[in-house]
């Protein structure tokens, strides 16, 4: 409901003849969140407003249906009260912060209960099931994330009381507590199982057909001692199956398949099944069968269904020409979203029989075709009552039937029936049309007194029409009014769940009111029983429709129905079934018996089978030094004289008995990392079943660094190496994500190996995953297809200072690039220092080529690049301090040929590079002297020389130091012939 204005509350005291407006506090604009009416006291109410601001809360409490209120402010803010179903002045609230309180005085005092607490999952003890009336059963989230099931009485909720009733986890949302059951459901590994608790004993495993596989289950009904559910199997999309079970709620048989299902907000299913209310054992339901959707009937309990039989005339008088098998009435099932008005299919528990739905005739349902028809005796004939569809009210046991039709215009005429719908009459509630929002009737089936409510226009506030039908009758009905009616099938059956039974109704010419004093149901007698009183019990069905015999009942494939029961214990009795069980609620005697089962049969030792071994909280992988419990299940076998000899793997055995039968778990700690195999082996004289785990032990990743070299050349071998600590060897799985692949490679190697085809920027994420702990690193490699590489070597002195760690030797390279770059003047973008893990500490240096842009100025070429290195590695030049003063020289490494070439294209251009220099000097000594002999060119090489210093490195100028006599002009030379030599080189 949402928010209302002090101001739009009134309470009438006469039947809605008068309206007086609630005043909670004088001079303060309120607003009503919600309100609550006692069910066990109607004069009890509860209001729950907050200020305009929404910065407080405080509840409004009347004991006198609203006459008076007394406020009493509250320190949290309601989503939800819960009013006890018998003790009238315990209430529980469910706060928006999850936590769920308590109070036992009508709201005036509360007590926390308990923390994070699931919405929708709170139930009061149920009345002659639980024996503690102020129990509470409640989903809740614990320290660890999960949720499970735990109860506690509301005088005293602490964690010593707290009771768990199930030892292990449930799913989220998925606690029931309904009548007589518990139902929830638990999902390990992908594979969800569903438990019941039948009233409050042990939970056991839910047994539908072995090969359902249900994808989803919805609870339909729990009444009668008895659960009917709905299942989706692993092949349905928006269809369900039908199941029924046994007392216990624990065994299910098939009653009918393919019912249709849709998904409406907040991922909440509805299903197209609704109990008849008013005569037990009749249910309605649309099945969709190859997209067709037709309505189906059942009066027992869906051991037999039946298509709804057509009326032959219309509500004109007129032939509808709808007759089985090719035509049927099939009709909505939808519940109706404004809780004011009726579904499309409208029964009661004090009309008995009576059932008007909205829907229409033909070979299917349409979905927007929604005539009214009704049924006075429960679905054996039916007449066409409004073309249109309808709300309906029943009022005094259904003796007087109103109808609002369903329309978004303005209306100010219903009708009304007081004859079950045989003859209608209209009656102006109101003088000007109003868009109609709701019926209401006051409390009581026998009141003759309902009002309409809606509003004149959208922005007008809600008008209220009271509409009483008492001046319509003048008198009390007697015994003369009433006559019979027998509830029979659609083959004209009498005996339905095993008795025959005769009902009352009012005579279509008696003008009376039936009163508080009516009783629908007349007279009763018990059937014997036939074949029709009995269904296939749980692993049997039904012969198909097209054999003769349709009532036998034949075990599935996956079924021995000479099997002893999972529990039969050495020295008790079973009886295997025969196929049939009788019709829950079936009261028939005598007659025919198929469930008779042969002599009792002595339970067999049996060996033990479905043994297994599992740590509690479903892990496989825990941390040293940590509590691991260990719990043993054994789905079938004898467990009184079964022994379970234990083998932890680390040197831990022992034998034990009645392991399975007691469900302790055995709680044992491993020291040391590695991976541990648990075994069991449980065995009696009938033989033996072995479980076995493999057990991770290992501590959280600490740091994981991925190391690779940051260039690479095209289709060359490059390996990406995790460095992880610790290491955890063969118990930690590697994700590898290269460039835009979303799909991994795996590996239980750190390292991995691969090429690359193109050049280009290429980023490396690498996961490291054992147990719960999973660390990321990522780099980019550069890919190209011209670079040289340097190999270097440090003085020995720097072996004893390396920790050969990734950020170690990262450092390290960093200054070595930047020293580099600083003494020949080479951007540092273009130098990237590798050192390689190990001792002794080696180093590659990689030299790039620049990115190819106009520029004014010429940078330094690739081979001067590379002999400038040089120059300052022979000259001593690069070294670096390390802790107490100890300098680390740098040098080259000699591999034989000084620098080595990697990329694409370009051959030995290392080789080439030494041969062009050797050129250089050569050459310079010839023009040297032959520009001796010509001083008419001095005055322009000097100029030019001193252009081409702007562009030089380091080492050049040194080089011009050492010539500085006039006349010598080789760097001009040099730097001509290097561009040409590069350009030949490149092309």
């Amino acid at each position: 409901m949402g928010k209302v204005l002090e101001s739009s509350l009134w309470r009438s005291s006469d039947f809605g003849t008068s309206y007086t407006k609630l005043t909670l506090q004088p001079g303060v604009t309120t607003v009503i969140d919600n309100f609550y009416i006692c069910p066990t006291n109607k004069r009890k109410v509860i209001l729950v407003s907050s200020s305009l601001s929404d910065r407080d809360q405080s509840l409004f409490l009347s004991v006198d249906e609203g006459a008076t209120f007394q406020k009493q402010p509250i320190p949290f803010f309601v989503d939800t009260l819960i009013f006890h179903p018998k003790e009238e002045d315990k209430v529980l609230a469910y706060t928006k912060e999850s936590k769920l309180y308590v109070s036992s005085d009508l709201g005036k005092k509360w007590t926390l209960l308990q923390e994070r607490v699931t919405k929708d999952h709170v139930f009061w003890a149920v009345s002659g099931v639980d024996a503690d009336p102020d129990l509470v059963h409640m989903e809740a989230q614990d320290l660890g994330g999960g949720f499970r099931y735990v109860t506690c009485p509301i005088h005293n909720c602490s964690e010593k009381l707290l009771a768990a009733p199930f030892a292990g986890p449930i799913d989220h949302g998925s606690l029931t507590v309904q009548d007589d059951y518990i139902f929830f459901k638990v999902t390990s590994a992908n594979r969800t199982k569903y438990y019941v608790s039948y009233r409050r004993n042990e939970f056991v495993l839910m047994k539908l057909p072995k090969y359902a596989l249900p994808k989803d289950l919805q609870i339909i009904s729990t009444d009668e001692s008895q659960v009917f559910v709905a299942v989706q199997e692993w092949y349905q999309m928006d269809t369900y199956n039908l199941y029924q079970s046994d007392p216990r709620g624990v065994r299910y048989a098939l009653v009918l398949q393919d019912v249709r299902s849709s998904r409406q907000a907040e991922e909440s299913v509805l299903i197209d099944i609704l109990e008849v209310r008013g005569v037990k054992g009749v249910f309605l339901a649309n099945q969709k069968i190859d997209g067709k959707v037709m309505t189906l009937i059942t009066y027992n309990k869906g051991r037999d269904w039946d298509y709804l039989r057509p009326p032959s005339m219309d509500m004109n008088g007129k032939p509808t020409n709808c007759k089985p098998p090719d035509c049927h009435l099939h009709l909505h099932l939808r519940w109706a979203d404004n809780p004011y008005v009726s579904g499309t299919v409208h029964t009661k528990d004090t009309a008995p029989g009576l059932i008007m739905g909205a829907g229409n005739l033909g070979s299917q349902l349409v979905e927007y075709k929604e005539e009214m028809y009704i049924t006075s005796d429960c679905g054996h004939t039916w007449r066409q009552v409004f073309e249109e569809e309808h709300h309906i009210l029943y009022l005094d046991h259904g003796g007087v039937i109103v109808a609002i039709k369903d329309t978004s215009i303005p209306l100010k005429i219903l009708k009304f029936s007081v004859d079950e719908g045989l003859t209608w009459s209209t009656h102006n509630f109101t003088s000007t049309s109003v868009f109609v929002d709701g019926l209401l009737s006051e409390p009581g089936d026998e009141t003759l007194v309902m009002t309409v409510f809606g509003h004149i226009s959208f922005r007008s506030d809600w008008e209220l029409v009271k509409v009483d039908f008492r001046p319509s009758f003048s008198r009390q009905c007697g015994e003369e009014d009433y006559s019979s009616w027998d509830l029979s099938n659609l083959q004209g059956d009498r005996c339905i769940m095993g008795q025959q039974r005769s009902f009352r109704k009012r005579k279509s010419t008696s003008w009376c009111i039936k009163g508080r004093s009516f009783t629908s149901a007349l007279t009763s007698r018990v059937c014997e029983c036939r074949d029709s009183d009995f269904l296939c019990d749980y692993g049997f069905e039904r012969s198909p429709s097209s054999e003769s015999n349709t009532n036998k009942c034949s075990a599935n494939f996956w079924f021995n129905p000479l099997s002893p029961p999972d529990d039969c214990a050495l020295g008790q009795t079973y009886t295997s079934s025969l196929g049939y069980r009788k019709v829950v609620s079936n009261v028939c005697e005598g007659g025919v018996d198929l469930q008779q089962s042969p002599a009792q049969l002595q339970c067999p030792l049996t060996p033990p089978r479905g043994l297994q071994v599992s740590i509690q909280g479903e892990a496989v992988a825990v941390r040293p030094g940590e509590d691991v419990l260990f719990v043993v299940r054994q789905e079938q076998g004898d467990v009184l004289t079964t022994k379970y000899q234990v083998d932890l793997g680390d040197g831990f055995k022992a034998m034990y008995v009645n392991l399975t039968l007691t469900g302790e778990p055995i709680r044992h700690r491993y020291e040391s990392p590695g991976i541990y195999r648990v075994s069991v082996r449980a065995e009696n004289t009938a033989g033996h079943d072995e479980a076995v785990l493999f057990v991770q032990v290992n501590s959280p990743l600490q740091a994981l660094y991925l190391e690779v070299v940051p260039v690479i050349g095209i289709n060359q071998e490059v390996n990406l190496t995790a460095v992880l600590l610790p290491l955890n060897p063969n118990l930690t799985v590697f994700y590898w994500w290269i460039g835009h692949n979303l799909q991994p490679l795996l590996s239980l190697d750190n390292s991995v190996t691969t090429r690359f085809s193109d050049t280009g920027d290429v980023r490396v994420t690498v996961q490291a995953a054992c147990g719960n702990s999973v660390l990321q690193d990522s780099r980019v490699l550069r890919v190209l297809d011209q670079f040289q590489v340097v190999p270097l070597q440090f003085s020995k002195e720097l072996d004893a200072y390396n920790p050969n760690t990734p950020e170690w030797r990262e450092d390290v390279g960093l200054v070595v690039t930047r020293l580099l770059s600083k003494e020949t003047s080479v951007p540092q973008e273009l130098l990237v220092t590798v050192l390689k893990p190990g001792l002794p500490t080696l180093a590659d240096l990689y030299v790039l080529l620049p990115p190819p842009r106009p520029t004014r100025k010429r940078s330094l070429s690739s081979d001067k690049r590379l002999a400038a290195i040089q120059q300052v590695l022979n000259a001593q030049k690069i070294s670096f301090l390390l802790r107490g003063g100890v300098r680390v020289l740098v040098a080259l490494r000699d591999t034989g040929t000084g620098a080595e070439q990697l990329g694409g294209g370009g051959g030995y251009w290392a080789v080439v590079v030494l041969f062009v220099i050797g050129l250089f000097a050569a050459g310079a000594f010839i023009l040297y002297n032959f520009i001796r002999k010509r001083p008419g060119r001095t005055v322009y090489a000097q100029m030019h020389n001193e252009k081409e210093q702007e562009m030089t490195s380091p080492v050049s100028h040194s080089e011009d130091v050492q010539g500085t006599a006039p006349g010598n002009h080789s760097g001009v030379v040099l730097s001509i012939n290097s561009r040409e030599m590069h350009s030949y080189l490149v092309s």
